[in-house]
């Protein structure tokens, strides 16, 4: 587009100079003007070629420049959407981190992070158009700055803040898995541990309350997430909305501009026909006043002043047309060098952000990026495992077995009345056929012979019909004994239900027994415990007491006795006691074993019970569905037994018909014969008319050959007319064509003009906005270039202290590291058995011990502690993590 409105300016200026030189005045006035300067027309076309020539090599310059600013911009798009696409997997990071923390049990936190990335999505940034997207990167209204380093560190503390807030979702994310890890674990080691009937139930308890916790939280986040759903689906809805209603806008905005499109054509044509109108009007009088003076006019004076001038004038306009083509290009070369520099800065950027992407804090980033995304999706992976492991799963599998094996049944009686259905279409598909095989038979019947034989064979059908009736009566009978049966077998099903409830109320009250019993039991040992605790404590008050009056013989010796038969009685109480403490408990176990073996013979009974009653409900369903069969088929049996009786009485009746219609056929021949006479008296006339209508159309097709003639012949004078009416158009066309290139010409100039004016104002402006640019990325190089210096040495620095710290030490070091970690591993351990780790302290000395090893002390009845000797009771030992 602009090669061609350059090359068509000076075809513009072209006509102009060959119209000066081409009027009969200006050839009168070089022939013979001998005063007047001569002027040179192949100079001014030649400097006017030059100037074209520089304009196209210009051209040439900014569309090579256009290139590289395309490639330039291109670059820019891809670092663009490598941005975008970061940006988009932060988000989902952010995202997934976020329902992942709502899914493991984390607070409301998450949920209001949610709303807070919501919002923060949703609201567009007050900025300008071109830090909009690192606006919504740095999730910022604005990015407040300068020219100097001051935005660069507010960049960096807005990423800092969002890099530190996804490093909070992810902590959050791990104290909830470590929770709900932590509380798994404390289950597992409390049922590991075998408890009690009663701790079992209090943990269950507690299961119960935490599912149900999960289960309302849950609820909440699902509410949550519902609401945002709303939420979305009503902007979209809007959105949708929005875009219809800028679709029917364009639809109308089209129309009008198509509307206008034909108005300004029509607009155009017309011009073009008036100025048409004009040139032709204006070379007519050309002519004439040409025809009337001659070739010598008596006003050659007058004529030739004014070529002078008109030679002048166009001689003036070619030197300003040089001029301003000199201009243009020089401030076209000014573009040109402002464009290299532009294209220079740019690449500069480009490298520095190549640098930037190769740094090593930003493949730290990435690294870490990649390493998040792992141990998110390793999370994931536990909830979901924790999340699948409940119980509700199996009682739902079992609820779905059961249904499958219900539909599985439905299926198979759906199946065997589809084959019954499908048995009885194909049996009444025979009795139709056999039907029609009959009808056909009969009506050979009655032609042949007459009435006798049709009753014979009514009297054959009948009989054979009472044949099929009894043989029904027989299916039925055969039914309403299966049905009878069916009836004894619900009985028998109805007694198996009382005989199994009745069983299953005594395996409860057998249940209720032994959870008796296991109470007794228990309470049993703890009185055992009681008097073992009773003993230890008399025994320690009669120790204190000998030691007490060891000093007096006499008397010690008679406390000693005392103290003995004491001691003996004590003995022979507690033994008492512990006989009948285990005759007790031999009879519990007993009555347990009993009550064990009643409940293993109760439940084969129950299961024995519930197998038969399965097989009774079975063999019902099968008699049920037996049952159903044979009432269709005999209901199918007896309308087939109404409609063969229809069909009896039907053929009567169409007997009695054919005998009508033999007496209504013999008449009607009668009357087609007499009928017959008659047409052949009309076909003798139409005859006779017939050729008549001949002689008629052969003079009608004479006259018609005759029109086509004469149609052809002004068919060819159409055409002849119809391509002189085209060539005629044909060349208005052209004409209007030529006029519409001369426009267009000078109104691409003028764009031309504009557009350059304007191009080099943008420049100027683009200019200054990148050297702004390359001012602050200069000062980012240089901060960069401090920083990396002083890393390095800080790198140094710490490479010398890592070569001279394993120069100094090397494997000494490493082995004593080895040695510490095994003495406090050592030290962690059981000093008595040396394998297991340290789990209970005694309180009077406080010296750590495993507890298998103080179980076995506590047996002994003189207890010591293994470290120090010092004694110690049943009460002082407490248990203890490390």
């Amino acid at each position: 587009m602009e090669n061609s409105a350059a090359s068509e300016e000076p075809q513009k200026k072209r006509p102009h100079l060959n119209t000066v030189f081409s009027s009969p005045t200006m050839a009168w006035h070089s022939k013979f003007s001998s005063d007047n300067k001569t002027v040179d027309a192949a100079v001014l076309q030649y400097q006017n070629q030059k100037l074209v020539q520089q304009l196209d090599a210009q051209k040439h310059k900014m569309q090579d420049l256009k290139a590289k600013m395309k490639e330039l911009r291109d670059k820019q798009a891809s670092y663009d959407d490598f941005l975008v696409t970061l940006n988009r997997i932060w988000n989902q990071l952010d995202d997934d981190l976020i329902i992942l923390g709502a899914r493991s049990g984390a607070d409301q936190i998450a949920l209001q992070s949610l709303d807070q990335q919501d919002y923060s999505r949703g609201s567009i940034p007050s900025c300008p158009a071109e830090e909009i997207f690192l606006c919504r990167v740095l999730k910022t209204n604005a990015i407040p700055g300068n020219a100097n380093t001051g935005s660069i560190d507010n960049i960096r503390e807005a990423l800092d803040l969002r890099h530190s807030s996804t490093l909070e979702l992810m902590k959050s994310l791990e104290n909830a898995i470590d929770a709900q890890r932590i509380k798994t674990e404390n289950f597992a080691h409390l049922l590991e541990g075998k408890p009690s009937a009663e701790d079992a139930i209090i943990l269950l308890n507690k299961i119960d309350d935490m599912m149900k916790e999960e289960a309302n939280y849950l609820h909440r986040v699902i509410d949550a997430l519902h609401l945002k759903h709303k939420e979305y689906a009503d902007e979209i809805e809007a959105c949708n909305q929005r875009h219809s209603v800028d679709r029917s806008e364009l639809k109308r905005l089209e129309g009008e501009l198509e509307e206008k499109m034909m108005e300004l054509e029509d607009s155009r044509r017309k011009l073009v026909t008036l100025k048409m109108q004009k040139d032709v009007a204006s070379g007519g009088q050309e002519t004439i006043s040409s025809a009337v003076n001659g070739s010598m006019s008596p006003e050659k004076h007058t004529d030739r002043t004014k070529g002078v001038r008109e030679l002048k004038e166009s001689i003036e306009e070619a030197k300003i047309l040089k001029e301003d083509r000199l201009s243009e290009l020089q401030d076209a070369q000014e573009d040109n060098l402002h464009l290299l520099k532009q294209l220079q800065d740019l690449q500069n950027e480009l490298k520095d952000d190549r640098y930037v992407s190769s740094s090593r804090a930003y493949t730290l980033r990435n690294d870490q990026l990649h390493h998040w995304n792992a141990e998110a999706e390793r999370y994931k992976a536990l909830t979901e495992t924790l999340q699948a492991d409940r119980s509700f799963i199996g009682r739902r599998e079992k609820e779905l077995v059961v249904k499958a094996e219900a539909v599985d049944a439905a299926k198979r009686s759906v199946d065997n009345s589809e084959s019954r259905i499908e048995e009885l279409e194909h049996r009444i598909h025979r009795f139709i056929i056999e039907k029609n095989e009959l009808e056909i038979k009969m009506e050979e019947a009655i032609q042949d012979s007459g009435r006798k034989d049709i009753k014979e064979e009514f009297q054959i059908m009948g009989s054979a019909l009472s044949k099929e009736i009894g043989m029904m009566e027989a299916q039925l009978n055969r039914w309403k004994e299966t049905a009878q049966e069916a009836v004894s077998l619900r009985e028998e099903k109805q007694s198996l239900e009382a005989s199994l409830g009745r069983k299953a109320i005594e395996h409860k009250d057998l249940i209720g027994k032994v959870a008796h019993q296991t109470g007794e039991i228990r309470t049993l040992k703890e009185l055992a415990e009681k008097m073992q605790r009773d003993k230890q404590e008399r025994q320690i008050f009669l120790d204190m007491l000998g030691q007490q009056i060891y000093d007096n013989r006499d008397i010690s010796e008679i406390r000693e006795s005392e103290k003995r038969a004491h001691s003996q009685a004590e003995i022979l109480r507690a033994v008492l006691n512990e006989h009948h403490l285990e005759l007790r408990v031999k009879s519990a176990k007993e009555t347990e074993a009993a009550c064990q073996q009643r409940l293993s013979a109760a439940e084969a009974e129950i299961a024995e019970l519930r197998a038969e009653l399965d097989a009774s409900d079975r063999g019902v369903l099968e008699l049920r569905e037996a049952i159903k069969i044979k009432e269709r088929e005999s209901e199918t049996y007896i309308s087939e037994i109404e409609t063969i009786g229809q069909a009896y009485e039907d053929m009567q009746t169409q007997n009695q018909h054919l005998l009508q219609q033999l007496a209504e056929r013999d008449d009607y021949n009668i009357k087609l014969v007499s009928e017959s006479v008659k047409i052949k008296q009309e076909q003798s006339l139409l005859l006779s008319r017939k050729k008549v209508l001949l002689s008629q159309l052969l003079q009608s097709q004479t006259s018609l050959e005759s029109l086509k003639t004469r149609i052809a012949q002004s068919e060819v004078q159409m055409k002849v007319h119809i391509t002189e009416a085209l060539s005629y158009t044909q060349q208005d066309r052209h004409l209007a064509l030529t006029l519409e290139i001369v426009k267009r010409e000078l109104g691409d100039a003028d764009k031309e003009l504009k557009w350059l004016r304007s191009a080099a104002s943008s420049a100027d402006k683009e200019y200054d906005q990148l050297m702004r640019k390359l001012d602050e990325i200069q000062m980012e190089r240089e901060t960069e270039r401090s920083e990396k210096k002083k890393l390095d040495e800080e790198l140094m620095e710490l490479n010398k202290t890592v070569d001279e710290l394993t120069s100094a030490s090397g494997e000494a070091a490493v082995q004593k590291l080895q040695d510490e970690i095994n003495d406090s591993k050592a030290i962690l351990k059981c000093g008595v058995c040396l394998d297991r780790p340290k789990e209970v302290v005694i309180t009077k000395c406080y010296h750590l011990f495993c507890n298998p090893c103080i179980q076995r002390n506590l047996e002994i009845r003189h207890r010591k502690c293994p470290a120090c000797g010092t004694a110690f009771g049943q009460n002082d030992v407490r248990f203890v993590k490390i």
